[in-house]
């Protein structure tokens, strides 16, 4: 009976670590990018988050506690196209030895409006970002269209880790492309119905750009492509005016920077402000905006649905 329990106590201990090593160890660099790994990957990845949700992945400083994670990581998936200017640095003092995916690898980017400038951010003092000379614009995710060739290469990446489950890994990712692009019919249907004139949004620097290409709306933004300073009394003068002039009824703050530059052009030209859209991270678990875009998907139709709302208003 004795040899029984420790042939079945000995048969449970070895069967423990081998489900647990099934899981691939993925460490993605944003919050928006972790959940669409998440996705894809399903069961068999396990998904951990550099930059949180709620975050800035343009300004993040990592941590020794991050170094010591990627080094532990299988697998380490970015965006690419500039957006972690420090994710380099990090990968090489980490020693990180996995399989490193680009999501946006092969996908034709959007370059950024000749200002004269980069595109600088500087959301906190001393930390500034820069998207590289070229002035390619990171933020891929804001057209669906593209995010199919994200997905696959998500997917691609994952096969290539963990070759016994992928094509699984090509399945959840074709279920979930297909999706993306239901809610890409359903936010072209949405903007189509709203005269062009009336697309117009206010936002606090140029992070939608790909959703104005896609949907043919026009973004203005009081600090430009240079978010490197504050927006000058002029520029916001002048915002104000055009705001007034055009009637623009869409004024919104992201979720990642700090509402009180909108909250005055709004106050300035008597508009009201639409909420909060989200540019580069999801909510924040038990915040104020709680579960709303917990997830890309619910993120992506929280944006359309007030954007649309409020350039349905009448001015």
């Amino acid at each position: 009976m004795r040899k029984c329990l420790l042939a079945l106590l000995l048969t449970a201990m070895v069967a423990m670590p081998a489900a647990a090593q099934d899981k691939r160890k993925a460490i993605a660099s944003f919050s928006i990018l972790a959940d669409i790994v998440r996705q894809v990957g399903g069961e068999h990845v396990e998904v951990a988050t550099l930059v949180p949700a709620g975050g800035d992945g343009h300004v993040y400083q990592p941590s020794p506690a991050d170094a010591r994670a990627v080094a532990g990581a299988d697998i380490l998936i970015s965006n690419g196209l500039n957006f972690e200017t420090w994710l380099d640095r990090l990968v090489q003092a980490s020693g990180f030895k996995g399989t490193r995916i680009v999501a946006s690898e092969g996908i034709p980017p959007r370059r950024l409006k000749d200002d004269g400038h980069k595109h600088d951010h500087d959301h906190k003092p001393g930390q500034k970002h820069d998207h590289g000379a070229a002035d390619i614009d990171p933020h891929v995710w804001h057209d669906l269209t593209r995010m199919r060739r994200y997905v696959a290469n998500i997917a691609e990446g994952l096969a290539k880790a963990d070759p016994q489950h992928a094509e699984e890994y090509r399945k959840r990712a074709a279920a979930y492309t297909a999706q993306l692009d239901a809610l890409d019919i359903w936010a072209k249907a949405a903007f189509d119905a709203i005269p062009r004139a009336q697309r117009k949004a206010i936002t606090q620097h140029d992070a939608f750009g790909y959703l104005a290409d896609r949907y043919q709306i026009e973004f203005l933004a009081p600090q430009g492509m240079n978010t490197e300073t504050e927006a000058s009394a002029e520029n916001v003068a002048r915002l104000v005016r055009q705001i007034k002039r055009e009637r623009v009824q869409a004024l919104f703050f992201e979720n990642i920077i700090n509402p009180r530059l909108i909250e005055q052009i709004a106050k300035e030209a008597k508009v009201k402000v639409g909420g909060r859209l989200y540019s580069d991270s999801l909510s924040v678990p038990g915040s104020e905006a709680g579960s709303e875009a917990d997830s890309f998907l619910k993120l992506f139709r929280v944006n359309v649905e007030r954007l649309a709302d409020a350039m349905r208003r009448e001015s």
